[in-house]
């Protein structure tokens, strides 16, 4: 007697309807705008009715901010290691575990490495778009992106500059320092186009991520103390 595979309950297809929306529209969104996106446009890159928009999202606006807040967890979730690895450090500091510039040499490596594979995975194709849109013309959704996705990392980044030229991490210098090497790192993905170009590559995969690796740990291996007066 043959089986037939039993049809899926009414929310397990609300909720592929759903991810197919989502996963749509950050395509849709980065490449035509929030503007030049329609609901037509996104209700037929997703293959679902024109209703299920206001259904699932409350319409177009509340979309986009699930569109942002997807990119900004995706971001946390594949940071969070090395995130949660780098609290438990700091929060030791704050008891008097001092961290040393040689120390946080290699926590700063360690942070901006794992932050080349998260750029160089797959889904940053659609997702940079919609991030950089966001960065030029910021709408109520830049803070999402930034406070869920960015602002941990840049954190966590000036704090340990800071450390490696034993200056303060609130020193304007030490900010500078700090989005100048992430800025760095996030080159090979915004500016991909041109990376391809002057570095004669087809693509960026395994070899050229690992490149980009030992550029990360030479950068900060220049990261040294001034020497001070004596």
């Amino acid at each position: 007697m043959s089986r037939t595979k039993p049809s899926p309950a009414p929310a397990d297809r609300g909720d592929g309807t759903r991810q197919k929306l989502l996963l749509a529209a950050i395509d849709v969104f980065g490449r035509l705008g929030y503007d030049g996106a329609t609901t037509r446009a996104l209700a037929e890159a997703a293959g679902v009715n024109l209703q299920a928009i206001p259904y699932y999202f409350g319409g177009k606006e509340g979309l986009y901010r699930a569109v942002a807040l997807h990119i900004a967890e995706g971001v946390a979730e594949r940071m969070q290691p090395v995130r949660l690895r780098l609290q438990s450090r700091f929060a030791a500091e704050a008891h008097g575990e001092a961290i040393s510039p040689e120390e946080a040499r290699i926590l700063l490596t360690d942070l901006l490495q794992e932050l080349v594979e998260l750029l160089m995975r797959p889904e940053w194709e659609t997702w940079a778009r919609v991030v950089i849109r966001e960065q030029m013309e910021p709408t109520e959704a830049f803070q999402i992106l930034f406070t869920t996705g960015m602002q941990p990392q840049i954190r966590a980044a000036r704090h340990l500059v800071g450390r490696c030229l034993d200056l303060d991490p609130a020193a304007e210098i030490v900010g500078i320092r700090a989005l100048g090497l992430i800025g760095g790192v996030l080159m090979f993905r915004t500016a991909r186009a041109a990376v391809l170009r002057v570095m004669d590559w087809d693509a960026v995969g395994v070899r050229e991520i690992a490149l980009i690796r030992d550029l990360v740990e030479t950068l900060v291996a220049g990261l040294q103390p001034e020497e001070k007066p004596t």
